[in-house]
């Protein structure tokens, strides 16, 4: 893959003179440079035994890696193509924890550590794509600057805090040429994908509804309050402002830190984006209108938006259910037609289906998406794939956006407790000025898009 150049000014950085890896170890052994090796190479670094060598391997950072995004990157660093290089996250303990892991798998001490997010997108121009796993709030704008900074991104979900920063990251992704994946990852399932693709295809009929999982936990309001302040840690411990980034200004409390910002409007994207940045993409790819989103909400007089009937311009329902009246498990959903129906969550080996002949065609239609689409059935894979090839994703911006807008729309319905009217191509709700108000939120500076 293109590389730049290495600079001898910044550490860990490199200049802006196009070359490539292979190019490059090329050009030093011609200039004696390869004299200076060992006499003893390790097969990984040339390649052998199965190894991808160093010139072809795709060079991975990361910003803020939890939980999930620990889970993500023992998911990344399985594929041999890939390596790891960096970690940038506001807490020294996390920074700590993600180099030991990756040091660790690699047998070696290179994985570098930064804190701050500005200064590591300016000097790592070795890195070819970013893992992005921090809090909802900091999705949106980490993926803009990474792919500003020429980076491809793989974002976790929910992948915006607004419809204004969902296009943001559309337009981005276009303008700079970059790959981008959401971390939609049952769009790559085979048991989420037999559903998709029998929905589509007319395996159930015509179908008509499509029914979605949200969250079993917190409302669609949330608190608009913050926890007590507490003395604020040293910034190389845990840098406060950034990890509040283009949130109001709010006290710190360690509690928010360790993952309890969830339930918080400056935070979260309720219990409706907590699952619904998943199911909502799940339903309407089967419904066929990931191109689009609902026009008419149907408020339902609750805490949660469960019930909540979203209808699409050509007539197809998509029903937020908290429930497992559809499905066993989470981030179900189910497609009902005329002739049958199939559902499909977490923890499945294969989908429930009206009728057992329907799983005969389980491996041929799994296996006609793959080869139809050539997308592999791992959804990081995926994403790699497409670094390489710089084909769209299966998660790409403008399904992101299509979905998290009706995330965002339900959001602002169950908040103003009355139907709204929403028109896809103008991103606007019609003849309702306090609704058009809630598709942004402002930014704090320096923190902005």
């Amino acid at each position: 893959m293109p590389i730049a150049a290495p600079s001898h000014d910044t550490p860990g950085s490199r200049a802006t003179t196009p070359l490539t890896r292979r190019g490059f170890l090329a050009g030093a052994a011609g200039t004696g440079a390869m004299l200076a090796m060992p006499a003893i190479i390790p097969a990984s670094a040339l390649g052998r035994d199965g190894a991808v060598p160093p010139s072809e391997r795709i060079l991975l950072g990361g910003i803020g890696l939890g939980g999930r995004g620990t889970g993500d990157l023992n998911w990344m660093m399985a594929e041999k193509d890939v390596q790891f290089v960096a970690i940038c996250d506001i807490r020294k303990s996390r920074r700590e924890a993600i180099k030991k892991m990756a040091d660790d798998r690699y047998g070696n001490k290179d994985c570098a550590m930064h804190r701050d997010i500005r200064e590591f997108l300016a000097t790592r121009t070795d890195i070819d794509a970013v893992l992005i796993a921090t809090g909802d709030r900091w999705h949106a704008l980490g993926s803009v600057m990474a792919m500003r900074a020429g980076k491809d991104v793989y974002s976790e979900k929910p992948s915006c805090m607004t419809i204004a920063e969902g296009q943001a990251v559309v337009e981005t992704a276009r303008r700079y040429g970059r790959v981008y994946q959401t971390g939609t990852q049952r769009l790559s399932e085979g048991k989420f994908i037999f559903c998709i693709e029998a929905a589509l295809n007319g395996l159930l009929g015509d179908v008509h509804t499509a029914y979605a999982h949200i969250a079993p936990w917190d409302n669609a309001t949330m608190s608009h309050d913050w926890r007590p302040a507490q003395p604020e840690p040293p910034k190389e411990e845990a840098d406060w402002d950034a990890w509040l980034g283009p949130c109001p200004w709010r006290p710190f409390h360690s509690a928010y830190i360790g993952g309890g910002w969830r339930g918080y409007y400056d935070f979260h994207t309720s219990c409706i984006g907590e699952w619904g940045a998943h199911t909502f993409a799940q339903a309407q790819a089967g419904l066929g209108t990931l191109d689009t989103s609902p026009i008419h909400y149907a408020y339902v007089n609750n805490t949660t938006g469960d019930g909540m009937v979203t209808t699409f311009a050509n007539g197809k329902r998509m029903v937020l259910s908290r429930g497992n009246a559809y499905w066993r498990g989470s981030c179900g959903m189910r497609f009902d037609g005329d002739k049958g129906w199939a559902a499909a969550a977490d923890g499945y080996s294969k989908p429930d289906v009206s009728s057992p002949a329907l799983l005969g065609e389980f491996n041929k239609i799994v296996h006609g998406y793959t080869a139809r689409t050539q997308r592999a059935t791992n959804h990081v894979r995926n994403f790699f794939d497409c670094v390489r090839s710089r084909r769209l994703t299966v998660a790409n911006p403008e399904v992101m956006y299509n979905s998290m807008a009706t995330v965002h729309a339900a959001n602002i319905c169950m908040w103003l407790k009355r139907d709204l009217r929403y028109d896809p191509q103008k991103a606007e709700f019609i003849g309702d000025p306090e609704a058009n108000r809630l598709r942004a939120r402002a930014m704090r500076e320096p923190w902005i898009i």
